[in-house]
């Protein structure tokens, strides 16, 4: 393994691609909405790269179109690598659903990468119907019929009790029903296997906003405290935590990266840490953590 200081082409087609700073956010997480991705972090100078790229390559291939590749080379690409923390390459990570699931560092044998390979795959390999299922209990949840919903997933946890989906999905519909404690004690039980799997971290993200909104104070009168004294972290924290229990996600975001611009360590770097609970909180190809991701970048790497 080779430590950071800058394969060849990959084939024509969609499986496995050469991506950039420009096409990461489409190629990677967007496309991993649909099937897992695996990302090749490499460099045209890191030797065991040249060994692991093409093995990994005919890995993904021999997958059908259950998996796609996508290769960075991180001398052409630092911005992607400096945000990932990629420290040392080869390394490799694996998105689904625009998060990373699964990864490793290093040169490892064949063996071992057709078993990450096959793992990652079968992320969203047939499961018998259930995730027409699932799809079914997101839409009684979104339409409101929130019991409904709560009895479909439970349904299809009676199936599959590692079902991310279903699992996630359980949680926030005791969330809608204002059943704050049993979301936490539903986390809390979760399976190892899923329990920092996206669905059910998302779920974990939202349980902590409902809680902090429990506490939330009034938006007229902490607005009226930052517009007296911007300087005022404090109040800006609380005004953007009441925004966000008031619906206004969107402004509650804009406040937190003006804290961030203001001072990006103050109590501890909350700003930054707040903004990540929301983001997970919300569908990775929501607007607002499209938008907010991107702002929040360029002040990072500015």
């Amino acid at each position: 393994m080779l430590e950071l200081g800058g394969q060849g082409a990959a084939p024509a087609g969609d499986l496995i691609k050469d991506v950039t700073e420009a096409t990461f956010m489409a190629d990677v997480i967007e496309a991993s909405q649909e099937v897992p991705v695996i990302v090749d972090f490499w460099a045209t100078w890191c030797g065991p790269c040249k060994t692991l790229g093409p093995m990994l390559e005919q890995a993904v291939t021999e997958a059908g179109g259950k998996v796609r590749m996508a290769k960075v080379d991180v001398d052409q690409n630092q911005q992607i690598a400096a945000q990932l923390r990629i420290q040392s390459i080869p390394t490799v990570y694996a998105f689904y659903q625009g998060q990373p699931v699964d990864g490793f560092q290093g040169a490892v044998p064949g063996s071992e990468l057709k078993a990450f390979v096959d793992r990652v795959a079968a992320l969203a390999g047939d499961d018998g119907g259930l995730d027409d299922a699932v799809e079914a209990a997101e839409a009684m949840l979104a339409e409101g019929a929130v019991a409904d919903a709560a009895q479909t997933f439970a349904a299809i946890l009676g199936e599959d009790p590692a079902n991310a989906a279903a699992y996630g999905g359980l949680v926030r519909a005791h969330l809608a029903l204002d059943e704050v404690e049993r979301a936490g004690e539903l986390l809390a039980a979760a399976p190892a296997e899923i329990a920092t799997a996206p669905e059910v971290e998302a779920a974990r993200a939202q349980l902590e906003l409902a809680r902090q909104a429990a506490d939330a104070g009034p938006v007229a009168e902490l607005r009226a405290a930052v517009d007296a004294n911007p300087d005022d972290l404090q109040a800006r924290f609380d005004l953007a935590q009441a925004l966000h229990a008031s619906g206004a996600v969107e402004e509650a975001v804009d406040e937190l990266l003006e804290l961030f611009r203001r001072d990006r360590e103050w109590n501890d770097g909350a700003a930054k840490t707040q903004l990540f609970t929301i983001f997970d909180a919300l569908k990775p190809e929501d607007p607002i953590v499209l938008k907010g991701r991107r702002k929040l970048s360029s002040m990072i790497f500015a």
